[in-house]
């Protein structure tokens, strides 16, 4: 039943009025290698789908958030080499003789290979194996051909036409 009543928020009212610190706290946020579900799960946060209409919308946004994404792929780089120092769970047995938990340090290499392999998906130029041989804008490729052994032959077959004999 149609009531004429409109639906929805009146226009022109926003329902982030501190877009501007949400902008520049999302920045700081992703940064620090955080995500952004992280971001948006938080209290009074938008949505993603909010987020990346801002970014498209705002073009000097969109720049700051790809240069944040950057200088957050070497923060969880940094995490990885952190979990890697760091000692894993120490257990002892009956005679006091220290050993490490298996169960640990197959924890922390799952920790280290996620954050590896992740990184290699988001920043393959930098984080991932280098696949491309050549023939990339970055690694054109260049051909080069001698042709010094084809004329040394040809010469030779001049030569013995020259003298008289079938080539």
């Amino acid at each position: 039943m149609a009531t004429g009543k409109k639906m929805g928020r009146p226009k022109g009212i926003s329902p982030y009025p501190n877009k501007a610190q949400i902008k520049i706290d999302l920045v700081a946020w992703l940064a620090q290698g955080k995500t952004l579900r992280e971001f948006c799960r938080q209290k009074g946060m938008p949505s993603n789908t909010v987020l990346y209409d801002w970014e498209r919308e705002d073009a000097e946004f969109a720049s700051r958030i790809a240069h944040a994404r950057e200088t957050g792929h070497d923060a969880i780089a940094d995490e990885c080499a952190a979990l890697a120092d760091m000692e894993p769970l120490a257990v002892f047995d009956e005679a006091g003789n220290k050993r490490y938990d298996p169960g640990s340090i197959a924890w922390r290499k799952m920790q280290i290979e996620t954050r590896v392999k992740l990184l290699a998906k988001w920043n393959p130029r930098k984080y991932g194996d280098k696949t491309v041989l050549a023939g990339d804008p970055d690694a054109p490729l260049n051909v080069t051909v001698d042709f010094g052994p084809f004329d040394a032959m040809l010469s030779n077959i001049e030569l013995l036409r020259h003298d008289g004999q079938p080539s």
